[in-house]
């Protein structure tokens, strides 16, 4: 089941998977950058905006937020529940509301990247993240 994020009951557990989730998906940078990030992501980004959380046996598996109407700011999955369909729900689900999809992806997040191309995403351009020095991709879809 797919529903809205209950800021006040389900923020610890979404914050508990982007903490273990990027930290495994992103080795390539420190695990201090993200660790000093955390309180940025939930006291900020997360309120900001619209989350939607993917449950099975009451259990958050995984999350997905969208800023602006059309950008997602983070989608993570528990580690124990990735490879299972969990990613491509909360991605469906997201499409069936918004006309068009962006994000920024790391380049050397491999397997993030290839998930995106997988469920439609295209390469739209490639930047630097200024705070880590690392490159990345734009990735859009549109309906």
């Amino acid at each position: 089941m797919i529903k809205n994020l209950n800021m006040n009951d389900e923020i610890h557990k979404v914050m508990k998977i982007w903490k273990e989730a990027t930290i495994q998906a992103h080795k390539f940078i420190s695990e201090e950058y993200w660790l000093n990030s955390y309180d940025v992501v939930k006291e900020q980004y997360i309120p900001m905006a619209e989350t939607y959380v993917y449950l099975e046996e009451n259990e958050i598996q995984g999350f997905i937020s969208v800023l602006g109407e059309e950008h997602i700011g983070a989608l993570f999955v528990d580690i124990n529940c990735q490879g299972g369909g969990v990613g491509k729900k909360l991605i469906n689900h997201t499409k069936k509301i918004y006309e068009k999809l962006t994000l920024e992806v790391y380049k050397k997040n491999e397997k993030a990247v290839g998930f995106y191309k997988k469920v439609g995403f295209i390469v739209k351009e490639e930047n630097l993240n200024e705070e880590t020095n690392e490159p990345t991709y734009v990735m859009t879809f549109e309906k």
